[in-house]
């Protein structure tokens, strides 16, 4: 990848223990070896199934959870080593947009106060009057109104939930934004106006952002480059023009034959080739080509 990057991942790897009835200090390694960059200004989508890392992968950049080995650079700094005022300061520029926005939201606190703590936390705003209105214009930023300033988060919808993480991420000016599955636990029919919301907002703000999905489809339109992890591994990475266009690992290959296309014909052709070519690797797997049954 060619030019400056905000956060540069170099080898990283997460291990958690794993202990067992007779077999102690085990450890299972969720993130192997994990290298690539986001430059400034883009979208990285970092894609693969559930169990992959890649939302490890995230929390170790975040600082949520302490990776066991590896370097993380950020605005060439490295965060393994921060501590203490210094990783506070890194979190105002480093934020993230959880999965579920059900259980990321205090259902105690107004939307208003969500969205102005990290003004209050780091100092950003002088007086009430101030926050009010930095509040207001991140309503009306993220798309909603000032009315819901005085609403809890049970009194909205998911959608509405998920705009709420959003305005409460980019309150404190992050130069890196990292979105964890963002659309994963939302309606289908609302999936696309937040994916809309991101590619809006990261135009229009020249965000940084890593964008963290389980399918190809969802990156297609938002993010100029790719990574694909499996298991712990990246196991691919390029620009979208390389990975939708010409995808080199088989795994890359089977997310993209996943990826529904808009021309129902064609997508009956493309199922019926799955199931053909399943049948025939389960044929190829049976005795003398029978099956159960046979």
């Amino acid at each position: 990848m060619t030019g400056d990057a905000l956060l540069r991942v170099d080898k990283l790897t997460k291990e958690f223990p794993v202990r067992y009835l007779f077999r102690r200090n085990e450890s299972v390694r969720a993130v192997d070896e994990v290298t690539f960059e986001v430059p400034r200004g883009i979208a990285v989508g970092l894609v693969g199934e559930s169990g992959s890392g890649k939302s490890t992968t995230a929390r170790c950049i975040m600082r949520l959870i302490e990776p066991t080995s590896g370097r993380i650079f950020f605005d060439g700094e490295d965060v393994t080593e921060v501590e203490g005022a210094d990783k506070k300061r890194l979190r105002r520029q480093m934020q993230i947009v959880f999965q579920d926005p059900y259980s990321s939201l205090n259902p105690r606190m107004w939307v208003e106060d969500i969205i102005s703590e990290g003004l209050r936390i780091h100092k950003l705003a002088a007086t009430e009057e101030q926050r009010h209105d930095k509040v207001a214009e991140l309503l009306a930023l993220v798309g909603m109104e000032t009315a819901h300033m005085r609403r809890k988060p049970s009194a909205l919808s998911g959608g509405q939930l998920q705009r709420i993480g959003i305005a409460r991420a980019l309150a404190v000016d992050p130069k890196l934004l990292v979105c964890d599955e963002p659309v994963s636990s939302l309606d289908v029919s609302i999936q696309a106006q937040i994916l809309n919301l991101f590619r809006e907002l990261q135009q229009s703000l020249k965000l940084t952002m890593l964008f963290i999905a389980h399918d190809l489809a969802t990156v297609r339109h938002l993010c100029e480059y790719i990574v694909v992890m499996r298991d712990g591994r990246v196991v691919e990475q390029g620009s979208r023009e390389q990975v939708y266009g010409d995808p080199q690992d088989p795994y890359t290959k089977e997310l993209m034959a996943a990826v529904p296309v808009p021309d129902p014909a064609l997508e009956r052709e493309r199922r019926d080739l799955r199931r053909r070519l399943a049948a025939a690797a389960f044929d190829s797997r049976t005795p003398n080509g029978a099956g159960p049954g046979r």
